[in-house]
Formats: C-alpha cells, sequence, structure tokens
C-alpha cells in the first residue's frame, strides 16, 4: 500500500478540512450521553438486556439514510479485531473503554466520521459529533439533530427535574460535554500555560490529553471540555466553552507574537531541528515525534515553513500512533519495530509535501 492511498483510506474525511482558527483549534466536539427507560445501565445491565439495545439498532438506524450524515454504518465490538479497535480509539470515534467492551458493544459512524454513536459504553447511547476548527455551535447543531432523530422511535430516559439520566452522576441534566482540541505550543514555550491552567479549572472546565480523561498531553496538544452539565442549558455550557476558547486563542497568538519579536532566531533554530530530525531519523518514538511535529506545525503556522502543508499535524498525530503504524504494515510489530516504521512514514510525508 502506498503512503498516499494509506492516508486516504485511514484519514477521517472531516479532518481534512479547515475549519475556523484551525491554526490553533484542532477539532471541536460534541457528545450527549442517552440512556433507555426501563433497561439497566450498562455497567449492570445483563448479556441479553445489551444484545436487546443492539438489536433495536440494527432494526431501527444501521444501513438508514440520515439527511446530514448520510447512510450509518454499525460495527460491533466482539466482531473487530483488536488493532481494528485501536484504530478506532486513534481516530477518536470510540473511547478505549468501548474497545474493551466484548459482549455487546458497538459503534455506528457516519460515513465521513464526523458523527460516532457509541452502543452500551457507560451508558446505552453516547451521541458525538466532530468538526474541524473551532465550531461548536455547529457540532451542537448536528449532535441534537441526531438526538431527534433517534428519539423519535427511542424512549429515552428523562427526568422533568433532573433532565436525562446517566449513568454517572456528572452527566445527569443535559448530558452534554462539548470540548475543542486546542495546539498552544506557545503557551507552553513562554511557560504561561501552567499560569492559565487553574483559572480554566476555577471556570468549571477541565484540561485533559489528547485521549480524554486520564491521558497525557503530548505534541501541546489538549483538550479542553465542561465539567458541569445539570443546571445549565446546551447553549449555556457551549457559550461557557466557546467564551474560555476564545480568549486562550487570544494568549496563544500573543505568545507566538512575543517569541517572534523576542526570540526569533532560537525559536526558528527548535523548528528547524525538529523539522529536520523528522526528515531524516530512521527511528522515533511516538512521543518524541508529537513533540517534532508540534514545533513544525507552530513553523508552518508562523510561516517560518513555507513548502508544507498546515494539516499535517493533525493527519501524522493519527497515522504515527501503534494501531495505523500496524495497519499500514498490515502485521503485528514489536515496539522497536513501530519506532521505525513511524520515522519511515514521516519521511515519506514529507517527501509528498516537497514533490507537490
Amino acid at each position: 500500500m502506498s503512503i498516499e492511498s494509506f492516508m486516504n483510506d485511514a484519514i477521517s474525511p472531516w479532518m481534512k478540512n479547515e475549519g475556523p482558527e484551525s491554526d490553533i483549534v484542532i477539532s471541536s466536539r460534541v457528545r450527549l450521553a442517552r440512556n433507555l427507560q426501563h433497561i439497566p445501565y450498562p455497567i449492570i445491565a445483563k448479556e441479553n438486556q445489551l444484545g436487546e439495545i443492539i438489536s433495536q439498532v440494527k432494526e431501527k438506524y444501521a444501513g438508514q439514510n440520515h439527511i446530514k450524515f448520510g447512510v450509518l454504518e454499525l460495527l460491533q465490538m466482539n466482531e473487530l479485531k483488536e488493532n481494528e479497535k485501536r484504530v478506532l480509539v486513534e481516530k477518536h470515534l470510540i473511547s478505549p473503554n468501548l474497545s474493551r467492551e466484548t459482549k455487546a458493544g458497538a459503534v455506528l459512524l457516519s460515513e465521513d466520521e464526523s458523527l460516532s454513536i457509541m452502543v452500551n459504553e457507560e451508558d446505552h447511547f453516547r451521541i458525538q459529533c466532530l468538526l474541524s476548527g473551532f465550531q461548536l455551535d455547529e457540532s451542537l447543531r448536528y449532535a441534537n439533530d441526531m438526538d431527534d432523530w433517534m428519539e423519535e422511535k427511542l424512549d429515552f430516559a428523562f427526568d422533568e427535574k433532573r433532565g436525562y439520566l446517566t449513568s454517572c452522576p456528572t452527566n445527569v441534566g443535559t448530558g452534554l460535554r462539548s470540548s475543542v482540541m486546542m495546539h498552544l505550543p506557545a503557551l507552553v514555550l513562554t511557560k504561561k500555560f501552567n499560569r492559565i491552567l487553574p483559572a480554566i479549572n476555577q471556570l468549571g472546565l477541565v484540561v485533559r490529553g489528547i485521549y480524554g480523561e486520564g491521558s497525557e498531553a503530548q505534541g501541546n496538544l489538549f483538550q479542553i471540555s465542561n465539567q458541569t452539565t445539570l443546571g445549565k442549558k446546551e447553549q449555556d455550557i457551549v457559550e461557557d466553552l466557546r467564551s474560555v476558547v476564545s480568549q486562550l486563542i487570544q494568549h496563544e497568538r500573543a505568545a507566538r507574537e512575543s517569541l517572534l519579536q523576542q526570540s526569533q532566531i532560537l525559536l526558528e533554530d527548535r523548528i528547524y531541528r525538529s523539522y529536520g530530525i523528522l526528515a531524516y531519523s530512521r527511528r522515533i518514538e511516538s512521543k518524541e515525534a508529537m513533540k517534532r511535529l508540534s514545533d513544525v506545525r507552530l513553523g508552518i503556522d508562523m510561516g517560518l515553513i513555507k513548502d508544507v502543508k498546515g494539516n499535517i499535524l493533525n493527519e501524522l498525530m493519527i497515522l504515527t500512533q501503534p494501531g495505523f503504524l500496524q495497519q499500514y504494515a498490515g502485521e503485528a510489530l514489536l515496539s522497536e519495530d513501530r519506532d521505525q516504521r513511524r520515522a519511515a512514514l514521516i519521511r515519506e510525508r514529507l517527501k509528498l509535501e516537497l514533490a507537490d
């Protein structure tokens, strides 16, 4: 398989678009947690009860054509290979928890993979809409459209006082989690991010790594999301997040300008050293690759690197993960083999840019 065909098949179509503020905001996501009336939550439900939900999904939604998302495809966890599930996690289409569900876990996917509906994870349904750049309102609108479409055929658990009922009390109410993935290298380099972090937490938001709760921040990529769902309207939750993200964008732009004015030579040296390592290394670990890719992306966005497209970080932060490397290789790989494959894939990707 060539690198071109692998990239075309591997990258979600929505990731290839550049949304608003895409030099800093990688993606926007809205997720709605929903459960059915009269069926226990997945954490305590029996296998036959979870199987009943899968049967309803097959009957009512799998293969159906949605006006916005097209035909929905159902993937069941017990029918997938381990590496296939790992790839779905790396593409943020399912959670690590769902990938470990061997009895009745599944996911409904849209054609462009901007929509994924996890079935029998922590809740019966988790409707997730992903868009490129800073598009929280659009993500909320699309997620609500799917929520309404599903509720035409299903009876979701809802309480007049508490709102939507969920497995975890922190999701009760709207059941909404909104988040953005942000690239904030200048705030990290100027050591301002750690000073901003407490203020973000005080506003009821949480900062996590690229795979959400419990994951490590890599490549100066941070996921920022709401913590509170009860007692707030959906639009207010999204507006609070949008306000904080807008301020972070301004701070990041100011930090980039400060680096350019006060430390341009040091900044250029860092960026081009990282570019050189990516262009010529024969083995590279995942964490270092993310760090170097972050530097190169910063150089592109600041106009210091002219001949490489800005979405290279978006692509390679997915393509260089273990699951994708093994899919590209067509076999299971040891850690050392993955490091070699990762370096080779990055070199090939950069050569494609220079050839265009």
